[in-house]
């Protein structure tokens, strides 16, 4: 994509955010959207494609500090003139729909004195930092994608292997990524020579645009390809099998290397980043590597003491409660917590918490009144009491 088609985009609209939006809203938005105008959501509607491409396009700039950087500084300076061209700052007209990204590159072989600063920042943005001969159709990284998983509790603490479907942009394969159709292969424009840029002159100043006839890629496809219609990428439907890490925690994304969208002109393809959505367990809850479970008991065994059975997501375990043991002690078993692949060990954190009844019988409700009357000159909160007394 040429500097002047990538300017003229306006990002920031095609994900419904203010152009200062932080980067968790810009997400937000591209996470709704991307859901709602999924392929696999949408079977048959070319319009609900092409807005997911767009969002996903969009996502692949404002998603990434650096680009995002480079788009809003070049729009600032050159904001959009619409199909004819960009405007200059303090209202001028760059006009003839030329490449911005040339301005000052290429200007007759060299750069202009005083424009050194928007050469470098041009530059850096469409990947020629001014140099003479550079092609409009360089290669291109492919853009970052995100999508989403539910495990369970269980699989978050042990790990597990899922195979993950996905409908997104990828290289074509009927032609292998050229964009023409298969027994026929991309001509050398011959009116750019393959370089995707052709050279005018206006007053002392050189200008150089994208080539008309082959619209700046620098070839063209007499006999496109029938499934991606000459753009070398298609929708296709994929399974990948993730491997989800033990110990992953909630809203955790795992990093696929390479399995985002195909790069342009050869470049390498963006990285797939999986967000991991963990189910609540009924039981059990964790903090860091450690599980948690509270175990309600009654006042006998705080008070005599005994051994309570306690479960694990491995089984069953005894543990012992000492005698005099408050209700809210919590007891350490140690290795039954989350094992990492690192060595990392975590622990089981055994909450006691003393079970009242809602109800009693005679026998019990006697049984507490004796145990009252026994108890009658204990006092259960002296530090309150005294308290109480001195005022």
């Amino acid at each position: 994509m040429s500097a002047r088609e990538w300017i003229g985009k306006d990002f920031y609209r095609e994900l419904g955010v203010s152009s200062d939006a932080t980067p968790d809203e810009i997400k937000k938005a591209y996470r709704k959207l991307a859901k709602e105008n999924h392929p696999d959501a949408n079977a048959g509607n070319a319009e609900a494609e092409k807005k997911f491409k767009a969002v996903s396009e969009a996502y692949g700039v404002l998603s990434d500090t650096s680009k995002r950087k480079e788009y809003d500084e070049a729009r600032r300076l050159f904001g959009s003139g619409g199909p004819g061209g960009f405007g200059f700052p303090g209202g001028g007209a760059g006009g003839g729909g030329f490449d911005v990204g040339d301005i000052f590159g290429q200007a007759g072989g060299q750069q202009q004195a005083g424009f050194g600063g928007l050469g470098d920042i041009l530059g850096g943005l469409f990947g020629r930092r001014g140099a003479a001969g550079a092609t409009a159709n360089r290669p291109q990284r492919g853009a970052d994608v995100e999508t989403d998983v539910r495990i369970d509790f269980t699989e978050a603490v042990k790990g597990a292997t899922l195979p993950l479907r996905l409908s997104s942009p990828a290289t074509c394969s009927t032609c292998g990524g050229n964009g023409a159709k298969p027994g026929t292969s991309p001509r050398t424009c011959s009116t750019c020579q393959g370089s995707g840029l052709v050279s005018r002159s206006q007053g002392a100043f050189a200008f150089s645009e994208p080539c008309r006839d082959c619209r700046g890629r620098g070839t063209i496809i007499d006999d496109p390809c029938p499934e991606c219609a000459g753009e070398g990428v298609s929708t296709r439907t994929r399974t990948l099998t993730v491997r989800i890490p033990p110990g992953v925690a909630d809203d955790q994304r795992i990093r696929l290397a390479g399995q985002g969208e195909p790069g342009r002109g050869g470049a390498q393809p963006g990285d797939l980043y999986v967000r991991v959505h963990v189910a609540p367990h009924p039981v059990f809850g964790r903090q860091s590597l450690d599980l948690t479970i509270t175990v309600p008991v009654s006042f006998a065994e705080l008070a005599l003491g005994g051994t309570i059975t306690v479960p694990t997501l491995e089984g069953k375990v005894s543990l012992k409660v000492p005698q005099g043991t408050a209700s809210g002690r919590v007891l350490r078993v140690r290795g039954k917590g989350i094992a990492k692949r690192d060595g990392a060990q975590g622990d089981l954190l055994v909450t006691l918490q003393a079970a009242i009844p809602a109800k009693l019988d005679d026998k019990a409700r006697e049984a507490l009144e004796s145990y009252a009357e026994a108890m009658a000159d204990h006092d259960p909160r002296p530090e309150i009491t005294e308290l109480l007394e001195g005022r």
